[in-house]
């Protein structure tokens, strides 16, 4: 059973115009205290080469990453059950409400890393917010199946969004 119950604020700003959507944070996140904590999982290093960036060590680089490029990060889940970091074991999903981010920010497009982020999406938000969403291979060290040039190749539709 999970020991957190409240997962990450949203990272954005007034010129985000595409917005990246996880399902859950890692115990190894909630234990780094941000997004993608677990040093194999390659959203890091994906942002930064589809930014153009140095991969970011820091809270506040990764946040720099995000908010610099024009995009932002959040979670679609609100609350779960969920057994370790394994999405397939996710449970009592109480969706995020993620319409008033849509009007505090110019949101075109967004991406989901991974199926079951886009599952929740599709289920729960896609109606509220009338974006729909790009589904994407998830950058967790579980996915091993993609290589970082795959994930870099499937991800780079993003690319359209990233301020210079």
């Amino acid at each position: 059973m999970p020991t957190h119950t409240k997962g990450f604020d949203p990272i954005y700003s007034k010129d985000s115009k595409a917005l990246i959507l996880g399902t859950w944070p890692s115990p190894k996140s909630f234990e780094m205290g941000f997004y993608y904590g677990h040093k194999q999982n390659r959203f890091w290093p994906l942002m930064a080469a589809l930014t153009g960036r140095e991969v970011p060590q820091t809270i506040e680089e990764k946040k720099a990453v995000i908010l610099d490029s024009g995009l932002a990060l959040w979670d679609t889940i609100e609350q779960c059950t969920i057994v370790g970091a394994a999405d397939a074991s996710i449970q009592d999903v109480e969706a995020r409400d993620i319409t008033w981010l849509l009007r505090e920010a110019p949101i075109e497009a967004v991406f989901c890393n991974g199926a079951k982020a886009y599952e929740i999406y599709m289920k729960h938000q896609y109606l509220r917010t009338g974006i729909a969403a790009v589904k994407l291979p998830s950058t967790s060290p579980a996915n091993a199946a993609f290589s970082m040039e795959r994930l870099l190749e499937l991800w780079s539709p993003i690319k359209a969004y990233i301020k210079e």
